[in-house]
């Protein structure tokens, strides 16, 4: 099958799944177990595509200054700064990582 063909099998499938969760109860979805299941997936697939696109180039490992950027916006967030100013520190720590080489 051409690439189009799977293409357009994974946007029905994705329009199919979507609907699917307009067609069912509403008490089954305000039960606890899977209120708490979309919040930890949520989150962990969150957490999964920030740490890829941080350390992976390609196939490989690699630690440069976008790593750099994560951690100061991370401790920027342990320290409860607002919004702006987690981007702008994590901002600053690529241009200053970049500066001393870090790419």
């Amino acid at each position: 099958m051409s690439l189009w063909v799977w293409v357009l099998l994974a946007a029905f499938a994705t329009y199919a799944l979507k609907v699917s969760g307009y067609l069912l109860p509403q008490a089954w979805l305000d039960r606890p177990p899977v209120t708490e299941l979309a919040g930890t997936l949520t989150v962990g697939l969150l957490a999964s595509l920030t740490a890829i696109n941080t350390v992976a180039t390609g196939q490989a490992l690699a630690v440069d200054s976008r790593l750099l950027s994560l951690l100061a916006g991370a401790i920027a967030l342990k320290l409860k700064a607002p919004y702006i100013v987690v981007v702008i520190a994590g901002a600053a720590a690529a241009a200053i990582g970049r500066r001393l080489g870090l790419a």
